[in-house]
């Protein structure tokens, strides 16, 4: 599974894909409560566009992929991103919240 190294994520590619509505929502969820199942309840998308999300975001550097047995859970690559760029993430979910 691609995805940036600790130093790499793009600033572009960051802010595709936190600027999709479902994409944000998926990082909020994850931003309050860890782990997230790749098909999580209340997300009201087809199956084949949600795992196209969660590409995205993982090839943005935004979240990495844990297997457990037949299970993906993606989690926030929150430090990362925290360091990489300071108050970025805080910033976009706060603004995701009004």
């Amino acid at each position: 599974m691609a995805r940036p190294d600790r130093g790499e994520p793009d600033l572009a590619a960051v802010l595709h894909a936190l600027g999709d509505p479902v994409r944000l929502e998926l990082v909020r969820r994850m931003a309050e409560n860890g782990e997230s199942a790749c098909s999580p309840e209340g997300v009201d998308v087809p199956r084949s566009t949600l795992s196209n999300h969660w590409r995205i975001l993982r090839e943005a550097g935004i979240t990495r992929t844990r297997r457990a047995g037949k299970a993906r859970l993606m989690s926030l690559r929150r430090t990362d991103l925290d360091t990489r760029f300071p108050g970025l993430l805080a910033a976009v979910l706060a603004e995701g919240r009004r």
